[in-house]
């Protein structure tokens, strides 16, 4: 399977400020990319920075005016399946800013008590995928679990929140991974929980708007605060315009029922 995706942001800066983009393919899993940025039609030169789970951050200082990043990577085939590291069963059962866990325990308790490995995956994932709306407008950025659960209305970082805060209550290790992701419309960032059951990271999309098999990992952590495709340190810089593309030389199906792993 090949897989084309490309990112292009464009930004207006007020005054010094440093950028740090989560915008490249996981380590290790792009073919052939490319990225630039330019302030004001002058080239700069982002310094890539490793975070956890391959994450690449590309850090670029700013002095202000109009900024443009362009991203392009070809992916082909599957790669490694995620390593489980020693801390991340514990790292990913803590409660965290957007999934509130440990305030979700007696809904989680009470919707899924005695379910346990992908019995207790494929619960979650079905209950939330079927309890909420997918609405682009209906959430703020600050929301978390808890909120989304209240108003059973969000996109695709709210429905992973609130995956990802039952399992935790129910003692499984949860976290987000933000993807590109082919098939997906209206074309964004994406946002799935992955959960470790019986020694493997397996992913779901409670929103089911795009087959977890394409998917291309960019970034992975206990929330949205972790995975974030654009953090700000400085002057104001405002997102004038965003545009993302993922496309495949195939579209399989997605059978919810069957565990995937993600590459």
């Amino acid at each position: 399977m090949r897989r084309d995706v490309t990112a292009s942001l464009t930004l207006d800066a007020t005054g010094p400020a440093r950028m740090v983009l989560a915008i490249a393919v996981a380590d290790g899993r792009a073919a052939e990319e490319t990225l630039t940025v330019t302030q004001d039609g002058t080239p700069l030169a982002p310094v890539e920075i490793a975070d956890q789970h391959g994450t690449r951050l590309h850090s670029v200082d700013v002095t202000g005016g109009r900024i443009e990043v362009r991203y392009s990577a070809r992916v082909d085939g599957r790669g490694e399946a995620a390593v489980v590291d020693e801390i991340d069963p514990i790292r990913y059962l803590r409660p965290s800013r957007y999934c509130e866990s440990d305030t979700l325990a007696a809904v989680a308790t009470a919707e899924f008590g005695g379910l346990e490995g992908v019995a207790l995956l494929d619960a979650v994932s079905s209950w939330v995928g079927t309890r909420l709306v997918y609405d682009g407008w209906s959430t703020d950025p600050t929301d978390g679990a808890v909120a989304t659960l209240l108003s059973r209305r969000g996109v695709c970082r709210d429905f992973a929140h609130l995956v990802v805060a039952l399992l935790r209550a129910r003692d499984m290790p949860a976290r987000v991974v933000a993807v590109y992701a082919p098939g997906l419309e209206p074309m964004d960032f994406h946002a799935v929980a992955e959960a470790l059951v019986d020694g493997r990271w397996l992913a779901v999309d409670a929103t089911t708007l795009a087959p977890r098999s394409t998917l291309v990992r960019i970034a992975t952590g206990r929330d949205a605060a972790d995975t974030a495709f654009l953090t700000t340190i400085g002057e104001p810089v405002e997102l004038v315009e965003m545009r993302v593309s993922a496309t495949a030389d195939a579209l399989p199906d997605d059978d919810v029922r069957e565990p995937v792993a993600l590459g």
